[in-house]
């Protein structure tokens, strides 16, 4: 489940609410052991989501480097080229 969660942190154009969302989302799968909570625990999950997006954007916020940011396309393009040597795909 984790193998979603992407570093956000120093890439141009910042991480997206989605982004952020999406890793909340992921964090929240893994620690609870459910990718789809039951009825009962529906909005405890729910609001656990929102809550760790909403603190994930506050450190992303509040983070300092003097590192040149990264560009997104360009590390996608390292992370396919990588898979293609791995898996040995085309």
């Amino acid at each position: 489940m984790c193998r979603n969660i992407r570093t956000l942190h120093n890439y141009e154009p910042h991480a997206t609410s989605e982004e952020v969302h999406a890793a909340a989302l992921q964090y929240v799968r893994k620690v609870s052991g459910s990718t789809k909570p039951s009825k009962a625990n529906e909005d405890a999950f729910e609001a656990a989501v929102h809550e760790i997006a909403h603190i994930t954007q506050h450190l992303l916020d509040s983070l300092v480097t003097h590192a040149p940011a990264k560009h997104r396309d360009e590390e996608a393009a390292k992370a396919r080229a990588s898979a293609a040597v791995r898996f040995g795909t085309a």
